[in-house]
């Protein structure tokens, strides 16, 4: 009985080892924390400082008026929203259809994981690189121009022009159809084949499971996929300044004319303004976004 007593345990010394086990995990936070207050932090600060600052130092709002207000930023806010609302919108229901028809196959088939790394590949392929390739596919001298041309179809007789909203708009769904596939697919693949049975047993039809089952438990999902998607095409810059030459209004290419005065001198602090205005719109799509994930998250746990 007394070498029981007398025996010792480890008890004691693990409420010690725990503060020393979390200190280690937020040491290994450090680089992402630095990171993070560097590339993140620093340039936030620096945009919203000369947003609310005149040339020489002083706060004002007149940045931020002049950024709601003026005709020209204005029309590059609806141009924005109008080309980033469509495209996301196009690239969702044209991914969601690419999706579901790319998971009908086995998981181990080659279609399905050609799609998966095409997407991957695609959905990051933007830059002068894209605007590159559509000028080759679809510009005046374009091979896929020609090809139609000779075919009887004329692009550019009609009306079309590959540096106008409608030929960047094209563009934008190229990389916004497989960056959809990314981001539906597994609220696709969460769909139980249980549910599909349960409702053919039930006399449903393949568009009555849709109707009233798949689609109300993809509709969270698919309304944050499209919300990021919305985000993607808004922030894009490299694409259309590259394909447009910055002809076309729009809130990237009116930050980067303010900042380098191309139009203006002196309203660099209205360019930041701008950049203001912009962060506040993605971030109010990422918290909507987050909230939506949070919703479809219930179906995944059940």
């Amino acid at each position: 009985m007394s070498s029981l007593l007398d025996t010792p345990t480890a008890a004691p010394d693990a409420p010690a080892a725990r503060p020393e086990r979390r200190w280690r995990a937020a040491l290994g936070l450090l680089p992402f924390a630095l990171y993070f207050l560097v590339f993140l932090g620093g340039p936030l600060y620096f945009v919203i400082s000369g947003a609310f600052t005149d040339a020489d130092g002083r706060p004002t709002l007149g940045n931020l008026v002049a950024s709601l207000t003026s005709p020209q930023y204005l029309l590059a806010f609806r141009q924005s929203l109008l080309l980033s609302a469509v495209t996301a919108v196009i690239g969702a229901v044209f991914g969601t259809f690419l999706a579901q028809a790319v998971l009908t196959a086995g998981p181990r088939s080659p279609l399905r994981r050609t799609v998966s790394t095409a997407s991957g590949v695609l959905a990051y392929f933007g830059g002068v690189p894209l605007a590159f390739a559509f000028i080759a596919a679809l510009g005046q001298t374009g091979l896929a121009t020609a090809w139609l041309r000779s075919a009887g179809i004329d692009l550019y007789a009609s009306g079309f022009r590959i540096d106008s909203l409608t030929g960047l708009a094209l563009t934008y769904v190229y990389f916004q159809i497989p960056l959809m596939v990314i981001l539906i697919t597994p609220a696709l693949e969460g769909l139980l084949p249980q549910w599909r049975e349960a409702a053919e047993n039930l006399g449903a039809s393949a568009w009555s499971y849709w109707r009233l089952v798949a689609l109300p438990v993809l509709a969270p999902a698919f309304a944050g996929a499209t919300l990021v998607l919305f985000g993607n095409a808004f922030a894009a810059y490299a694409t259309a300044l590259a394909l447009t030459s910055g002809s076309i209004p729009l809130v990237p290419t009116a930050i980067a004319s303010a900042l380098s005065g191309n139009v203006l001198v002196g309203q660099a602090n209205v360019g930041l303004a701008l950049g203001l205005d912009m962060v506040v719109v993605i971030a109010i799509v990422m918290v909507a976004y987050l909230w939506l994930q949070r919703r479809a998250a219930r179906w995944s746990r059940r």
